[in-house]
This record gives structure tokens, C-alpha cells and sequence, in this order.
């Protein structure tokens, strides 16, 4: 058996991979919806080509090398943009962070202490219980003399907050809220919103109506929006990849996308799988974006410095 003969099973299934990542919108969402659910660990499929790699030496096969390395190169064109170092740093009129602190954080002041470590001048809070709103007041307050809340979200503000309303996402409670932020380069109109659940269990697959349906009730808010800057910040449970999160990110650019470099995975906190917490952005530019350290929520928080154009 020849080199080429040889390894032809790990070369099927770098073909497999290969289909996976750039026909991911073509795989169907039902049953289950196994598309969102591959779209949501889309990057994680550069795994297979160590593996692939390692069954090509094996296996001793140059088809399978062959077809590890166009595995590479498929990922490469995908999300190689993401691990090069160099973007970030610029100049920057406005920095926002959004955090998920998790209902009844078990250490508010070691999670007040990371965001304000990061000196953002705008901070959205998400699954905050009553408790949580009253101790994050106290902690944040200082700094942050600026305040809207609605039901389980919030914004702190280093500049003046104005018009705040509570946006309905069709949840049956208040998640989601829009004001304006007075910066000195004048108005921005601010969003925070934690949208539905999510869930995956053997008998339903990848759960994901409800979710869906806030994110066209918060995308159809946002479109109709009259300010021309606009930030977007909270805990979207979807990744970017997710092509149910398109009635909301559609018009809008990620901040991480456009001013981060990684992946900025930001959930589960303790080992980072999915970036699922979101700055979205229009009418401004995105200079830096990254992931803070985790803190005492399931969830890490994300920041962003942005160009507010004149």
C-alpha cells in the first residue's frame, strides 16, 4: 500500500471538516437545530487538524497529510485574522464594558473591583436580582454617578444618561433597556440587553426558539433606531456565527471584530468556549476590544475603547 492509498479514513473526515466550516449556513436547524448549535463552536473545529496531522504520521499517508494541511489553510482563511497579533491600542473617546455578573454573585466587591480596574466610562450590568442592584449602586456610584436600570439590566455612566426606557424582547419581563449617554461628542444611543436562554438537552437538541424571538424583538428596536451612533452591549447567549443572532447583529459591526484580536470567548468564565457577550457598534469605530479576568460570575466581562466620529 502506497503512501497515497494509505489514510484514507482521516483524509474523509478533514474533507468532513472542511465541509463543516465553509458550508456551516447550509446544515439545517431542524432537527434540533444542528446548525446553530455547529455555528456556535464553529472555531472549534480547528482541533481536528492536530488530529488530523497525527493520523497523517501515523498512518505514514500523504493523503492525509495532504488533507491536513488543506484543513489548515480552510481555517486559516476563516479565522486567522483572529490570532494575528497587532490590532488594538488606538486612540479612543469612549470605553464601555458589559458584564453577565451571574444572579446573586457570591463576591460583588471582587467583581466591582475587575471592572473598575478597567476604567470604562460606561458599564451594563446584566442578571442582577434586587440585592444585587442596591450593592453594585453603593460600589459603583462613586465613580459613576449615572444610573438607569430595568428589571435585571442596568447602566452605570461617567457622563449624564437620558431618556432611559425599558425595551420589550417579548420575554414577559424587563431584560433590555435604551438611553442616551451625553458624551462630550455628543449623543450615543446605549443598549443593554441579556437576552433568552439557550439549551441543549438529547431530547430537543439545541433549544433555541425563545432566544430567537428576543433577538428579532431587540433587532427591529435597533433598526428603527433615529441616533446615528449606537452601541449594543450584554449577554446575547449566541456567538457572531450564529445565524439566528442576524435580525440583531445585521447593521452592526463587532467591536472585538473590528478593534480585537483572539477570539474573545468570554463563557463558560472558568474555561472561555463561545463568545456569547457582545458590543455591538454603529456609527462609531471600535480602537481596541478585549476580555477582562473572570470574576466571581460563570461569565467574563468585555470591554471595548471606541471612536466616537464627529
Amino acid at each position: 500500500m502506497t503512501t497515497w492509498s494509505r489514510g484514507i479514513v482521516p483524509a474523509l473526515l478533514a474533507l468532513l471538516a472542511i465541509a463543516a466550516m465553509l458550508g456551516h449556513k447550509h446544515v439545517p436547524n431542524s432537527p434540533g437545530n444542528l446548525g446553530s448549535l455547529l455555528e456556535t463552536f464553529l472555531p472549534w473545529l480547528g482541533l481536528s487538524i492536530p488530529l488530523l496531522a497525527a493520523a497523517a504520521l501515523w498512518r505514514r499517508s500523504a493523503t492525509a497529510a495532504l488533507a491536513a494541511a488543506l484543513t489548515t489553510v480552510v481555517w486559516l482563511g476563516l479565522f486567522g485574522h483572529l490570532v494575528v497579533p497587532g490590532k488594538g491600542g488606538g486612540d479612543h473617546d469612549l470605553r464601555v464594558l458589559t458584564h453577565n455578573i451571574g444572579a446573586s454573585n457570591p463576591d460583588p466587591d471582587g467583581t466591582a473591583a475587575v471592572l473598575l480596574a478597567a476604567e470604562p466610562d460606561i458599564i451594563a450590568l446584566q442578571e442582577l436580582t434586587d440585592d444585587d442592584l442596591a450593592t453594585f449602586g453603593r460600589l459603583l456610584r462613586a465613580r459613576y454617578p449615572h444610573h438607569i436600570d430595568s428589571g435585571t439590566v442596568a447602566l452605570w455612566s461617567r457622563h449624564p444618561l437620558r431618556a432611559g426606557e425599558q425595551v420589550d424582547i417579548g420575554i414577559g419581563w424587563p431584560r433590555a433597556l435604551r438611553a442616551e449617554a451625553q458624551t462630550p461628542a455628543g449623543p450615543v444611543a446605549v443598549y443593554v440587553a441579556h437576552l433568552a436562554s439557550v439549551r441543549v438537552s438529547p431530547g430537543e437538541g439545541f433549544s433555541s426558539a425563545r432566544r430567537n424571538t428576543t433577538v428579532t424583538q431587540l433587532g427591529e428596536r435597533i433598526a428603527a433606531e433615529k441616533l446615528a451612533r449606537v452601541i449594543v452591549m450584554g449577554d446575547f447567549n449566541g456567538t457572531a456565527y450564529d445565524r439566528e443572532l442576524a435580525p440583531l447583529t445585521y447593521g452592526l459591526t463587532s467591536a472585538h471584530a473590528e478593534g480585537g484580536w483572539g477570539f474573545g470567548f468570554s463563557w463558560p468564565a472558568g474555561f472561555p468556549m463561545a463568545r456569547i457577550d457582545h458590543i455591538l457598534i454603529r456609527g462609531v469605530t471600535a480602537t481596541d476590544a478585549r476580555v477582562l479576568p473572570a470574576t466571581a460570575s460563570d461569565h467574563r466581562p468585555v470591554a471595548a475603547d471606541l471612536k466616537l466620529a464627529r
